[in-house]
């Protein structure tokens, strides 16, 4: 069975939409970002312990990105110093969009204390809830990768001095031994196993009852995305795997993963499955995976949501048929 065409692979909708000029190139222009950090049409978006700041209605209805200008943030007894650069929004006259991350300490602190900043939402409920655009979630999700960048990068691993943020938060450097530090991305797979006229969904520990989804695994250092796949298919249930397919990525800022999307041909179909990883998996078939994607499966199974590169791929076995 021939994967799908990349074309027609359906997107996911976490960082699909880039419309943001992320402005590399200005990013050590310290003259450039200070006259954006003052420019009045810029706009900043605001975390509490990775959480976004949002407005919305009492029901939690018609939710929408909170938006602070420099003088409200100042206001809150923020350096604009310590905001972080995500880019130019091409779509709307190139406005400037700064993000900046406080700890729950640090909200305490601001003017009315953290009370006066909630509604605060983690981006995982903002996918789920499906109110937010794509172009925004795509935002969230780059401010919220660099949060918890600098939430963990605040020292050295080289030497244990402190660091700084430079570049407009794209880069920190330790003041003592000079030792420099970059955002990461770490890879890792997810696979839609088939053989031909079923798939193999998983069901973790830390997931929902009912709740499967496809396979994933993290890239080691000398891998390529074909072997990782094979070994990781391998160890988690036992099946061995021919042809791996590229389809699609996604970013995934929990905290910070590159989601490599990939469909894999079964060249086996005993399970043995890994117990510390996979509580669960089984083949399924199109017309039990088509009950899970409309929650009419009469088990009760389900799948993840559209915000996900896995709901992506499990539709795509669904719409190959």
């Amino acid at each position: 069975m021939s994967p799908p065409d990349r074309e027609s692979f359906p997107s996911p909708r976490i960082g699909t939409a880039q419309t943001l000029n992320r402005m590399a190139e200005k990013r050590a222009d310290k003259d450039w970002v200070k006259g954006r950090l003052n420019d009045a049409k810029t706009r900043f978006l605001l975390l509490v312990d990775l959480s976004l700041a949002v407005d919305s209605a009492r029901d939690k209805s018609g939710t929408k990105l909170r938006w602070y200008t420099a003088e409200q943030i100042e206001a809150l007894g923020v350096d604009l110093n310590d905001t972080f650069l995500l880019g130019c929004n091409e779509n709307e006259d190139d406005v400037t969009i700064f993000a900046v991350s406080l700890s729950s300490a640090e909200a305490a602190n601001v003017p009315g204390g953290a009370e006066s900043l909630k509604p605060l939402v983690d981006l995982r409920s903002l996918a789920m809830q499906g109110d937010l655009s794509p172009e925004d979630l795509s935002l969230a999700g780059v401010a919220r990768a660099l949060a918890a960048w600098h939430a963990i990068a605040k020292c050295c691993g080289r030497c244990g001095g402190k660091t700084r943020s430079k570049d407009a938060g794209w880069r920190r450097r330790c003041w003592a031994c000079g030792q420099e530090f970059y955002p990461r991305a770490d890879p890792a797979v997810i696979v839609l196993i088939t053989d031909g006229e079923r798939c193999l969904l998983g069901h973790h520990k830390r997931y929902a009852h009912k709740f499967y989804s496809t396979l994933a695994g993290f890239v080691e250092p000398g891998e390529d995305i074909e072997a990782c796949v094979r070994r990781e298919m391998r160890e988690e249930t036992g099946v061995e795997i021919g042809d791996v397919t590229y389809l699609a990525s996604q970013p995934w800022p929990f905290p910070h993963l590159l989601m490599v999307g990939c469909w894999a041909e079964a060249l086996t179909t005993d399970l043995s499955l890994e117990e510390e990883e996979l509580y669960d998996a089984r083949w399924f078939t199109r017309e039990e995976i088509r009950q899970m994607l409309t929650e009419t499966h009469p088990e009760g199974f389900t799948v993840p949501g559209s915000h996900s590169i896995a709901y992506a791929l499990i539709k795509s076995f669904v719409e190959l048929e």
